[in-house]
Formats: C-alpha cells, sequence, structure tokens
C-alpha cells in the first residue's frame, strides 16, 4: 500500500511540474536587485554559492516558475525589449530565489540585468537607470560542460539518524521530482526522500554505509529515472559535496502553442 501512494506521489508531482510550458515564450516586466546580499539568502538555499552560478547570472522567480522549489536550479534565456538598449540575444539566468512581486515575473540580479543591454557604452548603465523594463523569456536547457551533477549533504545532517542533500550544477532542462536513497550493495532497500524546502531534499531514515540515489525527472513527454550507483562513500560529512558521477541532460517536453524552441542569437 506505501509503495501505491508513493507512485500516485510521483505522478503528481510529475504532473504538476509538465503541465507549466516553461519553454514557451514569455511576455512580462523583470527588475533587478540592488544588493548582491540579497542573492545569498534565497528561497533556493544555495547561501552564498548563488552567486558563483552562470557568472553571477541569477534570478528570483515567480511561483508558477519556483514552484515550490521544483524549478530551483532551471535556466531561463530573457531579453529586454527596449531597442535602443537591449540586445536581441539577452542573458541566461538561473532560478535561485522566489519572487513574491505582482509587479515582475524574473528579478535579476545587476550583472545578469545590465548583461541585456547592447554591447555599447553607457548601454548597460542607462538600462539600470530604467529599473523595471519590459522582458520577453524562454526555459533553456543547462549546460555546465563537462561537469557532473553533484551532491551536497547540508550542514542540518546528523549521522546517522539525518541526511540533506543539495543538488547542484543540474544540467539538460527538467525537474527533479523524486529521489530514492538505499545503501549500495547487490540487494539494495529503497527508501525515499522528501524535498524540505527549496532545492534541499531530506530524510530521517538514514541507509548505513555507501549510498545510492534515483532521480525521477520530467524527460521527453513522461517521467525518467537517473541511476547515481555511488554517490556517498561511508563516511560522508555535512558541508562537503560529492560528484554524482552522472549528468542530466534530458529535456522535456510541453503542449505548448506558441512556443519559440530555439536560442536567440
Amino acid at each position: 500500500m506505501g509503495s501505491f501512494l508513493y507512485l500516485i506521489v510521483v505522478i503528481f508531482l510529475f504532473s504538476s511540474s509538465v503541465n507549466a510550458c516553461d519553454r514557451c515564450l514569455h511576455r512580462s516586466k523583470g527588475a533587478y536587485f540592488s544588493s548582491a546580499s540579497a542573492l545569498s539568502s534565497g528561497a533556493c538555499s544555495y547561501g552564498s554559492m548563488a552567486t558563483s552560478f552562470f557568472a553571477g547570472h541569477i534570478a528570483a522567480a515567480i511561483p508558477s516558475i519556483y514552484k515550490d522549489g521544483a524549478g530551483c536550479g532551471a535556466c531561463f534565456q530573457v531579453r529586454c525589449k527596449n531597442p535602443k538598449l537591449c540586445s536581441t540575444k539577452g542573458t541566461i539566468v538561473m532560478v535561485t530565489d522566489l519572487n513574491k512581486s505582482n509587479q515582475t515575473d524574473l528579478v535579476l540580479s545587476s550583472r545578469a540585468f545590465t548583461a541585456m543591454a547592447k554591447p555599447v557604452v553607457g548601454a548597460d548603465r542607462d538600462l539600470l537607470k530604467q529599473g523595471i523594463v519590459d522582458i520577453e523569456y524562454q526555459r533553456v536547457p543547462c549546460d555546465y560542460g563537462n561537469k557532473n551533477l553533484n551532491v551536497r549533504v547540508e550542514e542540518a545532517s546528523k549521522k546517522p539518524y539525518y541526511l540533506e542533500i543539495k543538488l547542484l550544477y543540474q544540467g539538460g532542462q527538467t525537474e527533479v521530482v523524486s529521489i530514492d536513497i538505499a545503501q549500495v550493495g547487490p540487494s539494495p532497500n529503497w527508501g525515499y526522500m522528501t524535498r524540505s524546502h527549496g532545492a534541499v531534499w531530506a530524510t530521517d531514515r538514514v541507509p548505513t554505509g555507501a549510498l545510492q540515489f534515483r532521480f525521477i525527472v520530467t524527460g521527453g513527454y513522461d517521467g525518467k529515472m537517473i541511476w547515481s550507483q555511488s554517490v556517498l562513500p561511508s563516511n560522508w560529512e555535512a558541508g562537503k559535496t560529492y560528484d554524482a558521477g552522472v549528468q542530466i541532460t534530458d529535456i522535456a517536453q510541453e503542449g505548448c502553442d506558441p512556443c519559440d524552441a530555439h536560442i536567440w542569437n
């Protein structure tokens, strides 16, 4: 019965994630954070690490993009629409926070905001003076080159009773909707983790020994399992980051119309 209920929850989470039509072109308003410190306390719980992603090109997004944390780490190409100041390419940002404002869909870091400007002298400064601008944005795959998905063990973890992890450098254009955990070995006893907050997942039923994970992601028109067969060693430590040995490259497909499915240049 428990497994059946768990399957229902996974299906519900998957359905909730694929209904948002992120790949479609969206038009809204965009603003920027005047203080870099605001980016280090984002709802995704990346902390000070947030400003290191995509050269500090990060953003807070409205609830329909944030998706109770499932949207953490998603990448969007965004461009402003003032032809005198804005380039056609815009910039790519990663979601690291929740934007609760009803005036803008995205609030960008100032570095990302000025990156939308034309490459001419003074355009970035003049764009900042605008404060809030008309924008277009679309979801695009996150590309970390040859870097694998990483699993960070959060400081709140208390071995052997409690484990909190956070996924870093998640590639592709998907969302992780479920995580299974088990000890490494020939007959693993799989359990599941729950999303604690933002990008953080947790369990109070921590298997002993080295640990492996199964990540259920939105891929294609269905879900897909990514199996990371040996991630955390038996002597894992809070505050450390471990290579998952795999990367997510899938692109979730959505029934949106119209959709602009190419990267702007």
